[in-house]
């Protein structure tokens, strides 16, 4: 993720080929991050923002020191009929919970 309003959020493969899949629409660290997805409901890249949905994160200091962390994918609406696919697919054990988890986990091993 490029940290910056316009940035581009992307995969880089082993070959060094790139794949976008969203743009940064807010950055402020260390509140909260907003991304337009820009993938459609075949996990292909559709550069059409009005056809994009918006992914929110949120970081929130919590007593003690920990950090909670907030995930919102919101408007499917915008991807169209398959939008409710888009909507299953990052609710599926392998989607946002499972990142949220894989990001607490490595988040916890630096406290040590």
């Amino acid at each position: 993720m490029e940290g910056f309003v316009g940035g581009r959020c992307y995969q880089r493969a082993a070959d060094g080929s790139e794949c976008d899949w969203a743009r940064v629409m807010v950055w402020e660290p260390p509140h909260r991050f907003v991304l337009a997805w820009q993938l459609n409901a075949d996990w292909q890249f559709d550069p059409d923002m009005a056809k994009a949905s918006e992914v929110e994160v949120r970081f929130t200091p919590e007593p003690g020191g920990g950090t909670r962390v907030d995930l919102e994918h919101r408007h499917f609406e915008r991807h169209g009929a398959r939008g409710i696919d888009i909507r299953t697919g990052v609710d599926s054990p392998g989607g946002w919970g499972s990142l949220l988890g894989m990001f607490r986990d490595v988040a916890e091993q630096s406290e040590k």
